[in-house]
């Protein structure tokens, strides 16, 4: 992947058979099938919280499709699975649906889903995840920390609240809830609590609304917020794997190791309070002992295979160079873009450059968020219209990236920052704690120290 800021790519997918997913068309392909929908509280003017919703404080359903469209339809007196849920007051989101698991009896769809037409061959929907919400269903200001996303959306649209990956200290990261490459934000993006997390005024909101038939890519580790603003949405998307998830899946082990030690510690019997319904797997410390151990064995692999291709492409080209043994330090370093070290207008210049009337970039929102300006279900009458008749958000423009600070002074700097709110409060509690020890900076610093042990 060349693009290093969000972009929204028009008239890719015209010829997808999945263009033709829609809520009713998924209903008859998987016609009684049972899958998991996340209900969550609708927000309102006079109701709007500042404490995000977090998967672990909503509730959860197992219906058909067909039964999510008769409830959403808000008919009265409904009975069946969504009976305890008023459709006035919750929405409802199947997320995170692998393909692998909801067709696995009907293989010949992934077929539908063409991702090689973004220069990935041979990637279809095996390698997919399936979205299908109502109107205020969203998740959590989160980044992942794996890989970056394309994201096609089928029906309905979706507004997106992304922030770049240099002002990770303004929202707050936090790894509770846990759950595997997902870091969280403690702050309600769309209604802010600004007494609480003032530093949040300093992040850069890039705000876009994602229409039918468009595809948006999101680069690696950038935070998104995603809300559902028609009445039925449907979104499919891809994670791309990259060089970088190497040493991720490694800062991944050491994350969820110290999680699982600290909250189990604290309260043995209520995991359901700390550790998102996603995750399944068993948290022992004997298991995360493996996980650990096994991220470091791959990521060494993965390093001993990259010299020999790498070796073998030198001798090719006819290049006369002695190779050494594995510099770690070298494979430790931050792997940036080479843009950050260049002039301004270079930069700009060479930002312009892959654009055009088929790819559009996400930039920089001067607009308040929606929250301000009276409510997040209504429709963006400031949206622009594209090719097409599209609608997007308003786009503005990024003016830097830079590189994150290596020092260690300025990582506890940074991560003192987020608790300079709280410097009234005497009590620290677990998640205080873990909030500084499994910062991203920090088990990044760890991951590099426990890397460069082993290669001693």
């Amino acid at each position: 992947m060349s693009l290093h800021q969000p972009a929204i790519f028009c008239n890719m997918v015209f010829d997808w058979p999945a263009r033709h997913w829609t809520a009713k068309h998924l209903s008859e392909v998987l016609h009684g099938k049972q899958i998991r929908f996340r209900m969550g509280m609708k927000s309102t003017d006079t109701g709007r919280t500042t404490v995000p919703q977090f998967e672990t404080t909503c509730g959860y359903v197992e219906a058909t499709i067909e039964e999510f469209l008769a409830w959403n339809c808000d008919h009265s007196g409904i009975s069946g699975p969504f009976r305890d849920y008023d459709h006035s007051e919750f929405w409802a989101y199947a997320d995170y649906k692998y393909f692998v698991r909801l067709f696995e009896d009907k293989t010949d769809i992934f077929q539908d889903v063409i991702w090689s037409d973004f220069g990935f061959p041979g990637r279809n929907g095996r390698e997919s995840t399936l979205w299908i919400g109502s109107l205020g269903a969203h998740t959590p200001c989160h980044l992942d920390s794996y890989g970056c996303n394309l994201v096609f959306q089928v029906q309905g649209r979706k507004r997106w609240h992304l922030f770049p990956p240099e002002d990770t200290r303004f929202l707050y990261p936090t790894r509770i809830p846990y759950e595997e490459s997902s870091v969280f934000s403690k702050v309600s993006v769309v209604n802010p609590d600004l007494k609480r997390f003032p530093q949040f005024q300093k992040a850069r909101r890039h705000v876009v609304t994602l229409s039918p038939g468009q595809v948006l890519f999101v680069p690696r580790h950038w935070w998104h917020y995603v809300e559902c603003i028609d009445p039925v949405t449907v979104s499919i998307n891809s994670w791309i794997e990259l060089e970088e998830d190497h040493q991720a899946r490694v800062e991944e082990a050491i994350t969820r190791m110290l999680v699982c030690a600290l909250k189990s510690a604290e309260d043995p019997h209520n995991t359901r309070a700390w550790l998102n319904p996603t995750e399944v797997e068993e948290t022992s410390h004997e298991v995360n002992c493996r996980y650990l151990n096994g991220a470091i064995s791959a990521f060494f692999d993965h390093s001993r295979t990259s010299k020999v291709v790498e070796t073998q492409e030198l001798k090719t080209n006819g290049e006369d160079m002695k190779k050494n043994e594995l510099n770690v330090h070298h494979l430790m370093e931050v792997e940036q873009t080479g843009s950050q070290n260049l002039p301004l207008e270079t930069v700009k210049q060479e930002a312009a450059g892959p654009f055009g009337p088929d790819l559009l970039p996400v930039l920089p929102s001067s607009e308040k968020p929606p929250s301000e300006r009276g409510g997040i279900f209504e429709n963006d009458d400031k949206d622009c219209v594209g090719k097409g008749g599209e609608h997007f958000g308003k786009l503005h423009c990024t003016k830097r990236q830079r590189r994150m600070s290596k020092s260690e002074n300025a990582t506890v700097g940074q991560i003192a920052s987020n608790h300079a709110t709280a410097h009234c409060q005497t009590f620290i509690s677990t998640d205080d704690v873990l909030d500084c020890v499994v910062n991203p900076q920090v088990t990044k610093i760890v991951a590099q120290l426990l890397i460069q042990g082993r290669s001693l």
